[in-house]
């Protein structure tokens, strides 16, 4: 706890920047599944040269509220939580998004692990994220993406690579926690230490999730900067 409170007061004052994506890049993939439009979406334009815009968690609850129960908006978002996963950083995303979206289970998978997220079975909805292409990293920010429940309930939360490279760091291990080798309850049981552990350092899980992500593994401080917290996608497999 003490380094968790070290770290949680370095990076006071910070905040995760908007991801950088470049549609053009992701245009070809999306075009066949008619799903381009998510690209152009309003999305802000990035600083310097190029077309490059970009994408943040506020942007994709925007999304998320457009969405509603319609299939092709909940379809929409999933776009959109690749797109920010991705960045400019992970060159396989797009392909992997296209895998996904040629994948006939993705529709029926995208609505029951909503559901089930917003019912507040964590570990139910790890367990049905059967699709092409998508991995724990990319998955759990679909789940984050969708989780509409009061800020009192233990929403959803990412675990990509970095944080669970900064929680080895730290010497905590899911399957300890949890007493099982099963990984729908090792992700259950990490959303629920998350926020207990936020709620004794006086922060948020969600900002206790994105600062392990930003240190990636260099609890004790060396090695990192703040300019990583401007990288979403940095260093994560999809697969």
């Amino acid at each position: 706890m003490e380094q968790l409170r070290r770290l949680v007061e370095a990076h006071a004052g910070r905040g995760q920047e908007g991801v950088r994506f470049r549609p053009e890049t992701w245009r070809p993939w999306l075009e066949p599944h008619g799903a381009a439009h998510v690209l152009d979406a309003g999305w802000e334009r990035a600083t310097g040269p190029g077309a490059d815009r970009l994408i943040d968690r506020d942007g994709l609850t925007a999304v998320r509220a457009r969405a509603g129960d319609d299939r092709d908006g909940l379809r929409d978002l999933f776009v959109a939580v690749m797109i920010w996963g991705s960045g400019t950083t992970n060159g396989r995303g797009p392909r992997h998004t296209a895998a996904a979206l040629s994948d006939p289970r993705l529709p029926a998978v995208l609505r029951a692990t909503r559901d089930s997220v917003r019912e507040g079975d964590l570990g139910l909805a790890y367990s049905q994220f059967t699709v092409r292409g998508v991995g724990r990293s990319f998955f759990t920010k679909w789940f984050a993406a969708v989780d509409d429940r009061a800020s009192e309930c233990d929403r959803a939360l990412i675990l990509d690579d970095r944080v669970f490279r900064s929680l080895n760091a730290l010497g905590w291990s899911s399957r300890e926690a949890a007493g099982t080798r099963r990984r729908p309850t090792r992700y259950a049981t990490y959303v629920s230490t998350m926020h207990g552990w936020a709620r004794e350092l006086g922060t948020t899980a969600d900002r206790l999730e994105w600062i392990l992500f930003a240190v990636n593994g260099q609890v004790d401080g060396k090695g990192w900067s703040p300019t990583w917290a401007r990288i979403r996608g940095a260093d994560e497999r999809t697969g």
